[in-house]
């Protein structure tokens, strides 16, 4: 049993200190600030080709309980099935498991939809780990999320990696404290088995700045917070410094006061920075969460929520043609496809080895293809999940994730920008059709790279045949 399930099981509130692996290896404290403390190795966050996590962590010590974090970006199922067995090759017990942020070099597929990147759900992760046993398992998950639909779509997901076995919860980065509580309440009311980390870091505006110009996926930064940071380290750098380790010990010391079961430490792993932030936690240790909370508004010169929340958010409705396309598409669905007699009829007419003919076969992937592009952009991925995703293609994401968006979103639009979130549009849709159930339990399989390029109907009758 590793030395973090111990701890989150026996509520033992802990620091894990996340450490790149590109970066030059650090030493690894064991406690800090008298909390137990463990270090993650985060997955290819710099460049697309950062040294694996599995390889870098034989530089720390072994006593060291580690964090390894494995990013579906860029991977198949086949890919994270060898890593699990290298990882208990190598006695690694606890996973963090993310559908990851979007490559550097992702390929669109419209050249080659061969050449497509794909992106490996951490739902579909955490069943195939759970399968192999042996690990304690982690997902992330992002609750800065101010509209509507997105904030509902990121909770069904949850429930779908919670259903599908993850042990704990990491939230993603962010500093809206009401956020952190709400969240904290409903994991209390919803999951009270499940112990839950808070991702907190030592906000500097050199920091903020680059997130935001960097458009860091799913991380809030308000206009407020970038310009009160630049007018604080501008008017004096010292005492700026200062309260950038106050502001990041209070965050720690509340989300222990919330019932948190400790925080994942970002951006803090030079020794010199950790004893800023030990230092400053020692002082405010004995605070209450009142006390800690008014501090917290104080040095950011605000009691206004507003001042941690995004602007311009809009809370839609599914449009009357949405919801008819959904109908149409769900009674065609069931008539040709789920009804016994279709499932009858298919299954012997696909059953013929004559759809095993090379042009028999091609000719049925074209007519499916042109059949189903223009209705909903399908790209013949051979296991259609169309009757678990409302009749949204799940191809029409860039990631092209079937079951919950990934945390990168903003006020509903996609991480790359060109595109509303369809999981989104999913949501939006559930609720006006009564079908929020589908998105909050039906785990959807993921697709090997082996079925793309095959005709799902008769991958659909021989299955159900």
């Amino acid at each position: 049993m590793s030395s973090l399930s111990q701890f989150l099981k026996q509520h033992q509130f802990c620091i894990s200190f996340e450490y790149l692996t590109t970066a030059k290896p650090q030493p690894v404290l064991k406690t800090f600030a008298d909390f137990p403390a463990c270090m993650t190795l985060a997955d290819r966050v710099q460049t697309d080709h950062d040294p694996a996590p599995l390889d870098m962590m034989s530089a720390y010590p072994e006593d060291v309980d580690k964090i390894l974090h494995y990013s579906g970006k860029g991977q198949d199922i086949a890919d994270f099935e060898k890593f699990l067995e290298m990882a208990r090759r190598k006695d690694v017990h606890n996973l963090l498991l993310l559908s990851g942020d979007k490559l550097k070099q992702h390929h669109d597929g419209s050249e080659n939809p061969a050449l497509r990147s794909r992106y490996l759900e951490s739902v579909n992760q955490v069943v195939a780990a759970k399968k192999h046993g042996g690990f304690y398992l982690g997902v992330a998950f992002n609750p800065f999320k101010y509209a509507e639909a997105e904030h509902a779509a990121q909770y069904y997901k949850l429930n779908k990696k919670i259903q599908a076995g993850a042990d704990f919860v990491i939230t993603q980065l962010g500093f809206d404290l009401d956020v952190l509580r709400d969240y904290q309440q409903h994991m209390k009311q919803q999951y009270p088995q499940i112990p839950i980390m808070a991702c907190v870091m030592p906000l500097t505006f050199a920091r903020a700045r680059f997130m935001h110009k960097q458009k860091v996926a799913g991380i809030v930064l308000t206009p407020y917070m970038l310009n009160f940071l630049e007018h604080e380290k501008r008017l004096n750098p010292d005492m700026a410094e200062q309260n950038v380790y106050a502001r990041c010990a209070l965050q720690i010391l509340i989300c222990r006061h919330l019932g948190y079961a400790g925080v994942h430490l970002s951006a803090c792993h030079q020794p010199t920075e950790q004893a800023k932030l030990q230092q400053a936690i020692a002082q405010y240790a004995k605070l209450s969460l009142s006390e800690c909370r008014a501090l917290w508004d104080q040095l950011w010169q605000t009691t206004s929520i507003k001042g941690f929340q995004p602007e311009g958010v809009d809370n839609y409705r599914a449009s009357g043609e949405q919801i008819l396309k959904y109908k149409s598409m769900h009674m065609m669905h069931e008539l040709f496809f789920s009804s016994k007699m279709a499932k009858g009829l298919g299954g012997l007419v696909f059953s013929s080895n004559f759809w095993n003919k090379p042009k028999a076969d091609q000719a049925l992937l074209s007519t499916e293809l042109m059949t189903k592009q223009g209705m909903v952009g399908c790209e013949s991925c051979g296991q259609c999940r169309l009757g678990e995703t409302l009749y949204i293609c799940p191809e029409t994401c860039p990631k092209g994730l079937a079951n919950g968006p990934c945390g990168g979103t903003h006020l509903d639009r996609c991480e790359f920008e060109d595109r509303e979130c369809i999981h989104s549009v999913k949501a939006r849709l559930a609720k006006s059709v009564g079908q929020v159930n589908v998105l909050k339990h039906e785990i959807i399989p993921t697709v090997a790279i082996e079925t793309r390029q095959t005709s799902s109907w008769k991958n659909w009758f021989n299955t159900k045949s």
